[in-house]
């Protein structure tokens, strides 16, 4: 099995110039960079490639020379980042929507186990959150806290009209609103605990209780 090259984040020449280049958005840079034999999927020391640096960036042109190039949308970093799961969890759209459509892995987890639906709901990024369904997320996945992407909604959103559309939003796609997390509360609760009244009719219109 190949094992990525890893370069110390403080080189400033060699191999080091993709990573460079992703970081400053120098799409003309990358294609140059590959064009003369650059990996592609070279890693930083904390295992980010020049796409995660990219996505961090939201550098999208960046971003879409090395999708487009190749670049792996699912290749993690130490601390279980992808550029798929980064994208999604920051509402990157755009650089997400090429992920999307270059193979990302809908299955994969964060490091908190939940896929990138869950962390979008929670921060209230509508479009993505829409994108994601699309896409075909799992809207009923639990994470390693026992939370759904509809549980952190409530749980860790502001209960403002961002999160309210959200919450419909998954309630549409089929998310099961009785789902309860490991202290048997519902989202249903959570909702009334905070005093979100608008939250509450969209659960109970569902079918919570």
């Amino acid at each position: 099995m190949m094992v990525d090259s890893v370069v110390p984040s403080h080189a400033s020449t060699g191999p080091q110039a993709l990573l460079e280049a992703a970081r400053r958005n120098d799409a003309v840079g990358i294609s140059k960079l590959l064009a003369a034999g650059a990996a592609i999927d070279l890693r930083d020391d904390n295992g980010q490639t020049a796409l995660l640096i990219a996505t961090h960036a939201n550098a999208v042109d960046a971003a879409r020379a090395l999708v487009l190039a190749g670049a792996d949308v699912n290749a993690k970093d130490r601390i279980h980042d992808s550029p798929y799961l980064y994208a999604g969890a920051r509402g990157h759209l755009e650089i997400l929507r090429l992920t999307l459509a270059h193979g990302a892995d809908l299955k994969s987890t964060n490091r908190y186990g939940g896929t990138a639906l869950i962390p979008a709901a929670e921060r209230g990024h509508v479009d993505t959150v829409r994108t994601l369904i699309a896409a075909g997320v799992e809207v009923d996945h639990v994470n390693n806290l026992g939370w759904t992407a509809l549980l952190e909604a409530v749980i860790l959103g502001d209960g403002g009209p961002r999160h309210q559309q959200i919450v419909g939003l998954l309630l549409d796609a089929g998310a099961n609103p009785n789902l309860a997390d490991r202290d048997g509360k519902t989202a249903l609760q959570h909702a009334q605990a905070s005093g979100f009244v608008e939250m509450e009719k969209r659960l109970r219109a569902a079918g919570a209780r």
